[in-house]
């Protein structure tokens, strides 16, 4: 049923409605995304969880004038439903159709396309200094929507920093539904967790700050007296004194899930004159069952059925292996053989299916959070140290450790192992998750060797060569379904392709996973009497 979510147009229709019927849209709005979602991959847990607050903000801020960025952008779905998609919503993540992130040929209500995580600050900053200076007399307000996985990397703390000091009007919502992908790991996740768990809200806390603050100042050493015993009483018993010392005036944690009082508490920040982060707590999964008891298999599922409220079936899907599964037995195989490997995860154990890895070895698992560039850094050292550190990332996120690939791992020339996955063209994730810079950039190095498997036997073959050699190696492979292309054995030389096959009439030379299309071409070719060599460029 969507008797009203089919007569929202854009977001001013929201704006007549009680809070009895935006509840009532907020279940329709799950609803129809578990319809749809369940037929296809797609994010869908962080989806359900941010409804409520997408109604809240919607309904207490005018986006066709203030500003509103979702961070990373995975959890566009309800936004895009009232933002005049919904009628197109069917085609989302399909040829053609709507991206399952923001994108502004879309909507001008997506003002930037993302999909990696931890801009959203830096960016509400400087749209919030750019209106000051070309439109100071509308007064536009600014919101960026963070998760909680995000809000550890690197990029939240320099923009954080920058907001505090400018003391520009600025309203960082924290949506903390105390997930990444997979549990969260670090010290601002267990900050967090103390935060949720703290006995003084907000209301409480601001009068408390706001009495002492009224507090009359008599002299000198009744000044200092009265400034020492104020500030032992906010880090006694205010919430939230990391953002406070940045310059950011804290709220929360505030029920994600209650309108009512979202919209409350989105009215009062709207009075602040600086910046200002409202910690908001969600449920991944809210709503639906399955998802709420299972938020990382949820995240982004296979296609499942419905059976009744409270269970699914996935669809049965066929039995063959992934690159990234091939890539994970050999780190597991290599991790066997040798102690000194170790690996490194960004926070994506799922996507890189590295639950083996970390429940067989968990003193030599690092998950190190939302954070690439210190990811780079963290193996750097451990290479130093005389471990063989693997890096296991996806190549669109490896991007984001530009500088310390250089710096830290290929001027130092150190044994680093890069395991890039979803190499290439990786469709329905959009622009964003393309891997397709990789070996542009890993080129412009020196030391580093970089090396594409034609198929699966040689993924595993590349991950041995590169942890006996003494510089940083970065190994490429696709998403895609792994394939063997049954061949003699030819081992694996630095600078060196592998010729499988010579021909009269020409040559083909492939790179990558590219090996059995190219090998099956060869084949169909001499069928019809022209002989075509293969060469594996590796």
């Amino acid at each position: 049923m969507d008797k009203l979510l089919s007569q929202i147009q854009s977001p001013h229709d929201l704006q007549s409605l009680t809070i009895g019927q935006l509840e009532q849209l907020a279940g329709e709005m799950r609803e129809a995304m578990c319809q749809l979602l369940g037929t296809r991959s797609a994010h869908f847990a962080s989806n359900l969880g941010v409804v409520e607050l997408t109604l809240a903000l919607h309904t207490t801020f005018d986006f066709s004038r203030d500003r509103l960025i979702w961070d990373t952008g995975h959890q566009i779905y309800p936004h895009k439903m009232v933002t005049g998609r919904y009628h197109r919503f069917h085609t989302i993540r399909t040829k053609g159709g709507l991206m399952g992130y923001p994108n502004p040929a879309e909507s001008p209500y997506d003002l930037f396309m993302t999909g990696h995580a931890g801009c959203s600050i830096s960016t509400a900053i400087g749209l919030k200094c750019g209106d000051d200076l070309l439109r100071p007399n509308e007064n536009r307000y600014v919101v960026a929507v963070i998760g909680d996985g995000a809000f550890p990397s690197g990029i939240v703390s320099e923009a954080m920093n920058h907001a505090g000091w400018l003391k520009k009007r600025l309203i960082v919502v924290l949506n903390d539904n105390r997930m990444s992908i997979c549990q969260r790991v670090g010290g601002i996740a267990e900050y967090l967790d103390r935060l949720r768990m703290a006995p003084l809200y907000s209301g409480i806390k601001h009068e408390v700050y706001n009495l002492l603050s009224k507090v009359p100042l008599v002299g000198n050493s009744m000044e200092r007296l009265l400034d020492q015993l104020r500030d032992a009483v906010k880090a006694g018993m205010l919430g939230g004194m990391l953002f406070e010392e940045l310059g950011f005036r804290y709220l929360g944690p505030v029920d994600g899930h209650n309108i009512a009082q979202l919209q409350k508490y989105l009215k009062m920040v709207k009075q602040f004159p600086g910046p200002v982060l409202l910690h908001v707590v969600t449920q991944k999964g809210h709503g639906f069952p399955p998802a709420e008891e299972d938020p990382r298999t949820f995240h982004a599922p296979a296609p499942f059925q419905r059976i009744n409220g409270t269970e699914v079936a996935f669809k049965k899907t066929g039995s063959t292996r992934c690159y990234t599964e091939v890539a994970r037995d050999a780190i597991l195989k290599e991790m066997e053989r040798n102690d000194r490997v170790v690996v490194i995860t960004a926070a994506m154990c799922q996507g890189n299916m590295l639950e083996p890895v970390r429940d067989r070895f968990p003193d030599r698992y690092f998950d190190v959070g939302i954070c690439e560039s210190h990811a780079v850094g963290f193996a750097a050292g451990l290479a130093k140290a005389g471990l063989r550190p693997i890096v296991d990332i996806y190549s669109t996120f490896l991007q984001r450790a530009y500088d310390q690939i250089f710096q830290e791992a290929a001027l130092q020339n150190l044994p680093i192992v890069f395991m890039m996955d979803r190499a290439g063209v990786v469709g329905a994730d959009g622009p964003t998750h393309h891997g397709v810079f990789d070996i542009a950039y890993f080129r412009h190095f020196p030391n580093v060797t970089v090396l594409a498997p034609g198929d699966a036997d040689e993924l595993a073959a590349m991950l041995e060569f590169a942890l006996q050699e003494d510089g940083p190696v970065a190994i490429r492979y696709p998403k895609a379904t792994a394939t063997v292309v049954t061949r003699p054995y030819s081992p694996i030389e630095r600078g060196r392709a592998e010729w499988i096959t010579h021909g009269r009439h020409g040559t083909i030379v492939c790179c990558g996973a590219l090996l059995s299309a190219c090998a099956e071409a060869v084949k169909q070719l001499a069928s019809e009497g022209i002989q075509f060599g293969l060469v594996n460029a590796r």
